[in-house]
């Protein structure tokens, strides 16, 4: 409570001086007439805050009375730039996983970290056909490795009551509704499983090219356990898009397109000292992130590897023993982190299978010639791939999971490692130091069967 209210300089209380009025029991003052307007200008300031508001929520009409700012520019882009090209949304997406936050939407986003200030959530409200506006936290991944853009999620409180199928995104909370993006929001909805396995494949780049190996992963990945292949795909040879046309047909493969480029400079390299472009990798951490909320309830377990990557159990002939396994041995784990291991495609072996004499007119390795290892480099980071329940997960980055619920665990190698077929790390490690891991070899009857029938109805020529 302020004690000097309605009191003098030296403390002791003052009556109405001259001039003085009494306004709803309170004393004012001032002249009647100046009195009178203040009370106009208060007055009209009230008015054209309710008219502000009332803009702000009230939808533009059709003369047939349907919202039609929740009708036009829906966006149907992958990526889409807002004003300034500053800000570039990917998807919204329902999650009530917090309790304390029932109504939030998660916005995945790619943010200049520093010239990003202030965002806000437009919602389309079915309920009463209004759009009500609410400020964005602005939550950026704490992996940015030294690049200016970084994955962002944008945290929306949905208004009570508004239930909205579409929102947009603006710098202010008083912009033109009509003219911005519409992005649907995802995840409404918890369905059944349509898959137990979904392998998440970020930024395939540059003109890849690499057709036999790319065929064998994708076999190897259905022998193991995989329903659902998917790709986030900037550029390859016409090679694998035929290869991957094939795939998509028979439903195994779906297809995400990233053109990135189209709105930043993206680099081939995972941090900006080493390439000092917009953003690392094509934006490989947005990908993985999305994918995790595209297949949030659509699949049981995700596995986030790179298409020259295979998570090999040891013990077990699939993922579905493998996990259930882990998942009895660990009940309250979510998240389980394999050893990344390095099979380099400078070291073949003769093999001496049957039924692959096909294989030599497909561009590309054959993986079953890469049986060696390298060892671990000692003092050195073991880069590891996972396989997660995608409700148990936030953020993710390439290795490790940035915010999440429950705990992770670091598989053993005897249990399982990843098959990382590709250009040596070692260069100058002699031959007799790499050791031998014919793990794959376990299902080579199943993969060149496979691979030939796939071969067979897909001309390269």
């Amino acid at each position: 409570m302020d004690n000097t209210k309605g009191q003098g300089p030296s403390g002791k209380g003052v009556g109405p001086g001259p001039g003085a009025d009494t306004v709803s029991g309170t004393m004012y003052k001032y002249p009647k007439k100046i009195l009178f307007c203040i009370l106009v200008v208060m007055t009209i300031s009230f008015l054209l805050g309710v008219l502000r508001d009332k803009t702000l929520l009230t939808p533009v009409m059709e003369k047939s009375g349907k919202c039609s700012c929740c009708d036009a520019n829906r966006s149907t882009d992958t990526i889409t730039a807002l004003e300034g090209n500053r800000t570039f949304i990917i998807s919204p997406y329902y999650d009530n996983r917090d309790g304390k936050n029932p109504s939030m939407v998660r916005i995945l986003s790619i943010i200049h970290h520093q010239e990003v200030k202030e965002l806000y959530c437009y919602f389309c409200c079915s309920s009463d056909n209004h759009v009500k506006v609410s400020r964005a936290l602005i939550d950026m991944h704490s992996d940015r490795f030294g690049f200016p853009y970084v994955t962002t999620d944008l945290l929306c409180e949905e208004p009570p009551g508004c239930h909205a199928q579409y929102l947009s995104v603006h710098t202010s909370p008083s912009g033109e509704m009509t003219q911005l993006p519409l992005f649907q929001i995802q995840n409404r909805e918890v369905e059944p499983f349509s898959a137990n396995f979904t392998v998440c494949i970020s930024t395939m780049f540059g003109n890849y090219g690499n057709v036999l190996q790319f065929i064998q992963t994708i076999e190897m990945y259905q022998i193991l356990g995989a329903q659902r292949v998917m790709i986030y795909l900037n550029h390859c040879s016409p090679q694998i898009q035929k290869a991957i046309q094939y795939y998509i047909a028979r439903g195994i493969v779906e297809v995400v397109d990233w053109p990135i480029e189209r709105h930043l400079k993206p680099g081939n390299a995972w941090h900006y000292s080493l390439d000092p472009k917009d953003i690392g990798y094509y934006g490989q951490l947005a990908t993985l992130n999305d994918c995790i909320y595209r297949n949030m309830y659509r699949t049981k377990f995700v596995l986030l590897n790179d298409i020259d990557e295979i998570i090999l159990p040891f013990s077990h002939t699939s993922w579905d023993t493998m996990m259930k396994s882990l998942q009895q041995q660990k009940p309250n784990v979510g998240i389980f982190l394999f050893e990344n291991h390095i099979f380099p495609q400078t070291v073949p072996v003769n093999v001496s299978f049957s039924n692959i004499s096909s294989w030599k007119d497909v561009p590309g390795y054959n993986i079953l010639q890469y049986v060696q290892r390298e060892p671990d480099r000692p003092n050195y980071f073991n880069a590891r791939k996972m396989i997660l329940d995608p409700r148990k997960v936030i953020q993710t980055s390439v290795h490790s999971i940035l915010k999440g619920y429950g705990d992770h665990v670091e598989v053993s190698l005897e249990t399982a490692l990843v098959y990382h077929c590709r250009g040596p790390l070692q260069k100058d490690l002699p031959k007799t130091s790499l050791i031998t891991d014919k793990t794959i070899w376990k299902h080579n009857a199943s993969l060149i069967r496979n691979v030939n029938k796939v071969l067979g109805q897909i001309s390269f020529q």
